[in-house]
């Protein structure tokens, strides 16, 4: 495909997301039902809330200079908070999770400034056309300019309170989001894998940005991504060392069409626009409009073509209209169209990381990706999954054990009610695959289940796993849609089990609001709401998860935490631990009512107990639950239960 119809290509679909994101589809209006997310009253900082199996501890507005900007991605460190916005940063203090307190507001514009940390180091992306190397506010005016920052920035927050700025690494294409790598195999050193979907930048402004696609420069700045190597002594000197093309050989994979609710509002803007004479084309069903850029080399291609000169005639005009629906149709690899299949993606939109296992997971626009980091500077792309019911794989989520992974989908780009109750319950989902020998084998989608109206942005989005031992539960943020969590322990039949939302930001159009992610972080569920500030929940007990399941996921503490530099979580032995087993074990009946309340009496009274009577008691009962293991309909949950206990009279001594 030539740089022209790629450049085309990628204008079409920019502009078809930007039509969908904008769609005023008329508000849906559910019948009333159980749910009481249906129905909510909507209100800026007023609006009504929904909680089930939670307790919101607090909610946050933003500091004065960051209202009405974006708030984005979280990360944390100790008991901080570290919030990004379009604005800069914001640290919270969460000791006190029911009053947190802002540390600092550092102003620094960036879209879209996603932030980690690792020790003393901050890191934040900046991707747009306006962010300033100096952090200012006044936006960068010219076309080339050396003031622009697009990649990373790098701080010490040695002291939180007072961030220092070290340096910046300027990326081709800059950072839309980024991932930390800490390899457990060097001590002195971590990797940044930059995720940057910006068009590339002039290399009058960076010199080495190179447009062109790879077969007509191998230096090509599309179809990879950059590895910064960042030396924990010397940050200062944190470089890019590799841009690996991991996207090498893929084409682009078949995608659904529209909603019919977008496909009627996207031919009421194309019929209004081609009254003011402006050209329109049809693109997985919906008609939008094609902007003067991308129509005006095709006029003046017909121009020459019968050697003219001057301004195209209204010939030239009808002709290209008779002839653009078929052009387009090549470009974008429509079935039977001919031409040139589309590429696959040119990039990542984000890369979850799991170093104890040596994967990461790459949710690359048009695929999900299965990556080896074994060698952090060269990571290779050994699995790639692609499937016609997703739009834009946005990001990854191993399960604990690394035996499962889940992406999620961004359809609508984040800016479209997504989650309406006419909207297939496969789009704008999240998908779950197992992982069996180096493969991803799919198993079954989740999505929010709560219908959303009109006036709702609403997509999957950010998560994490909270660590209730034994299970695959997710916390997860859905715009305006909330946070749900649910549990995909069962790969493929997950399960909503929680949730907290509020009702839309404006009743009458869509608002910009919503949860952006929401994380577990030592006990304390923590959302970055998109307008209102931040919240923080905790799970509360529940037919689905006991208290003994809450205490045990509190054992598990970080001293920090990117959701994408995803922890291998461990428990210490503790009775909270064999007591959520004893539950767990309860609920599935895999284990007899007489057992299980013979080892709840066991293991409150080896509580009681000290010393070698505990350790003994503790010794027998452990014996006697591996005696009944394969019995069991679980036996893998009675082996964990067992492990519990044994651990427990190795360490009570």
């Amino acid at each position: 495909m030539t740089l022209f119809k790629l450049s085309l290509v990628t204008g079409l679909l920019a502009v078809s997301a930007c039509a969908r994101s904008t769609s005023s589809s008329p508000p849906v209006a559910p019948s009333p039902g159980s749910d009481p997310r249906i129905g909510l009253r909507a209100g800026q900082m007023d609006a009504g809330e929904a909680t089930w199996n939670l307790k919101l501890l607090s909610k946050t507005v933003p500091p004065e200079r960051f209202a009405g900007s974006t708030n984005s991605d979280l990360a944390f460190t100790g008991n901080y908070v570290i919030q990004g916005n379009y604005n800069g940063f914001q640290v919270w203090d969460i000791s006190n999770a029911s009053k947190p307190t802002l540390k600092t507001a550092y102003f620094c514009p960036a879209s879209q400034s996603d932030v980690s940390v690792y020790r003393n180091l901050l890191f934040i992306s900046g991707e747009g056309l306006g962010g300033r190397i100096d952090c200012g506010g006044q936006g960068v005016k010219d076309t080339v300019s050396a003031d622009r920052l697009r990649g990373l920035r790098v701080f010490d927050i040695s002291d939180i309170v007072n961030p220092k700025y070290i340096t910046s690494v300027q990326t081709c294409r800059g950072s839309h989001t980024h991932t930390v790598l800490v390899d457990p195999k060097d001590a002195d050193n971590v990797y940044v894998y930059i995720s940057g979907s910006a068009g590339v930048r002039s290399p009058n402004e960076l010199a080495g940005c190179v447009s062109a696609t790879p077969d007509k420069d191998p230096n090509s700045a599309l179809f990879r991504i950059e590895v910064i190597k960042v030396p924990l002594a010397r940050p200062e000197q944190a470089a890019i060392v590799s841009s690996p093309r991991i996207f090498n050989d893929l084409v682009a994979p078949p995608e659904h069409g529209e909603a019919a609710e977008d496909i009627a509002a996207a031919a009421k803007v194309a019929a209004a626009a081609r009254e003011r004479g402006m050209y329109t084309a049809k693109v997985n069903g919906a008609e939008y409009v094609l902007q003067p850029q991308f129509i005006k080399p095709m006029l003046d291609s017909i121009v020459m073509a019968r050697n003219g000169t001057g301004a195209p005639t209204a010939a030239d005009s009808a002709r290209l209209r008779t002839d653009l629906q078929s052009i387009v149709d090549r470009l974008v690899g429509a079935p039977g169209a001919g031409g040139d299949p589309r590429p696959g993606p040119t990039q990542c939109h984000d890369i979850t990381v799991f170093p104890e296992i040596g994967l990461a997971g790459g949710a690359c626009e048009g695929y999900g990706f299965l990556l080896d980091i074994s060698d952090p500077i060269r990571p290779v792309r050994i699995g790639a999954v692609a499937d016609s019911n997703f739009s834009y794989w946005h990001s990854a989520t191993f399960n604990n054990d690394g035996t499962k992974i889940l992406f999620s989908d961004e359809w609508g780009g984040g800016g479209g009610a997504k989650c309406r109750a006419t909207d297939k319950k496969e789009w704008g989902a999240n998908a779950i695959f197992a992982l069996e020998n180096g493969k991803m084998v799919f198993k079954s989608y989740y999505k929010l289940p709560a219908p959303q109206t009109a006036q709702e942005n609403c997509v999957a989005h950010n998560g994490s796993l909270i660590p209730i031992p034994g299970r695959d539960v997710m916390v997860q943020a859905w715009y305006q849609g909330g946070i749900s969590i649910f549990d995909w322990t069962d790969a493929a039949n997950p399960k909503e089990i929680a949730y907290f939302d509020r009702g839309p930001v404006d009743a009458t159009t869509m608002g910009n609001g919503g949860s952006w992610s929401a994380y577990w972080y030592n006990g304390n569920l923590v959302s970055s709401e998109i307008s209102r500030g931040l919240d923080i929940a905790e799970l509360t007990p529940s037919e689905f998860v006991s208290q003994n399941e809450i205490d045990a996921a509190n054992t598990v503490h970080l001293d920090y935490l990117n959701a994408q530099g995803q922890p291998k979580f461990v428990w210490p032995p503790s009775f909270a631990l064999a007591r959520a087993f004893v539950d767990q074990l309860e609920r599935s009946k895999c284990l007899g009512a007489d057992r299980i309340a013979a080892v709840r009496q066991g293991l409150a009274t080896a509580e009681k107990a000290s010393g070698a009577e505990r350790r003994e008691s503790l010794t027998q009962m452990a014996a006697q639950l591996g005696s009944e293991a394969n019995s069991s309909c679980d036996s893998g949950k009675v082996r964990k239960l067992e492990e519990a206990v044994k651990n427990l009279a190795a360490i009570l001594t």
